[in-house]
């Protein structure tokens, strides 16, 4: 039974860490350093603007283009110094007549179909600037969002710059939308407390750049192309920045089925991810970005889900050892747990009621993103995750 206990507060542990634990001594360690002025701090060169070029790597996008360029044309930044590469491979839906005509625009059009990854691998041999911004087809960037992402590349040890993906903030919504929203602000918040320490540990493809030398061809099987690419830049010597008032901004899923299968695919990239970059598990060698790594990323993807699985049967059967009735520490344990999973429960009853009491959906939000990292992991194992991109339905 001692075992069984050991084991037991080491999965806790490992669980807490994780998903309170870190933030919590980051925001420690952020406010030891602004105490004693010992801060991440990058001088910023607000005349710094050279070209640029948006990279919009396209499949079957003709109902966002007119609303994408409409939202380009609005960027704060010279128009004469953002030049537009869609990439628009394996398109059969007329998106690249669409884009035909708009100024400072090229299309480099592929009948063939080979993924996002293959897109961009062929695309960035067109880009002549010395930044190239990445972004999503369906997503609105915010009016400053370039001007922003620029000022901080004038520092040059910045190699790359991640912006903040939001979602439509609705007043009620339903289990998908509420769930994704929480997680995204709190994502928001890591990334900023991770740039303010040292380096924020990926970017979101919905927008970030990169200074266009960094740029490495990507294994063309790779799932999470923002990821692999952002991580090798900070694996070169340069640090990923983070300014939440660069965004890009989408509805969210219209389901939980739909958050689901997003998510499998992330997390199969995840993990995919991991053995592609595990030199960067060497701690001794690369230091705070390995610790960032490491605790950010890296226990989301792999040890974390398998000890909220472990910690089911531990924890009853050391509670049925110490009574289930009784009130000692263990099984009140166990009943605290059989209440998470009792509200997750909750939630899938509720998940496509809209309610404006949010906070009820985070327990079944929580529930479906580890389950996401174990189908992930043996899609992974299988290799039966496609490389081609599906866009994921919606909310109206």
């Amino acid at each position: 039974m001692a075992a069984l206990k050991i084991s037991f507060w080491i999965f806790l542990f490992i669980i807490i860490y994780t998903y309170v634990g870190y933030g919590i001594l980051l925001f420690v360690i952020i406010k030891i350093r602004r105490f004693f002025k010992i801060g991440n701090k990058f001088e910023i060169d607000s005349s710094y603007e050279p070209e640029v070029t948006l990279f919009i790597a396209a499949y079957n996008e003709k109902d966002f283009v007119k609303a994408k360029m409409k939202n380009t044309s609005a960027l704060e930044y010279p128009k004469e110094k953002i030049n537009i590469i869609w990439v628009t491979d394996g398109s059969n839906d007329g998106t690249p007549d669409l884009l035909k005509g708009y100024p400072n625009t090229t299309v480099h059009h592929l009948d063939e179909r080979n993924g996002k990854i293959g897109a961009m691998n062929r695309g960035m041999d067109f880009v002549q600037t010395p930044i190239v911004i990445f972004s999503d087809a369906n997503t609105n960037l915010g009016k400053e969002s370039i001007r922003r992402i620029v000022n901080l590349f004038s520092n040059p040890k910045v190699g790359c710059v991640s912006g903040e993906k939001r979602i439509v903030d609705k007043e009620s919504d339903v289990a998908s939308g509420a769930g994704e929203g929480i997680y995204w602000k709190y994502e928001s918040t890591l990334k900023k407390w991770d740039a303010e320490l040292y380096s924020v540990v990926g970017a979101a493809g919905e927008l970030f750049a990169i200074r266009t030398k960094l740029y490495r061809h990507v294994e063309k099987d790779t799932l999470l192309d923002d990821f692999m690419i952002s991580l090798r830049v900070a694996q070169d010597g340069y640090t990923i920045q983070y300014d939440p008032e660069a965004y890009a901004i989408e509805t969210a899923s219209a389901n939980v089925k739909e958050e689901l299968k997003r998510k499998i695919r992330i997390s199969a990239g995840g993990i995919q991810s991991i053995v592609r970059l595990r030199s960067l598990l060497n701690i001794f060698k690369y230091g705070t970005l390995s610790f960032q790594y490491i605790s950010h990323r890296v226990l989301r993807w792999s040890l974390t889900p398998l000890c909220l699985v472990l910690l089911i049967p531990v924890l009853s059967i050391i509670a049925v050892n110490d009574g289930l009735l009784s009130l000692q520490l263990y099984p009140v344990l166990f009943w605290l747990q059989v209440l998470f999973y009792t509200a997750a429960l909750l939630g899938w009853f509720l998940e496509n009621r809209e309610t404006s009491v949010k906070i009820l959906f985070i327990p079944y939000y929580f529930f479906i993103m580890n389950l996401s990292v174990v189908l992930g992991f043996f899609r992974y194992i299988k290799k039966s995750q496609s490389v081609n991109w599906e866009r994921a339905k919606r909310a109206s």
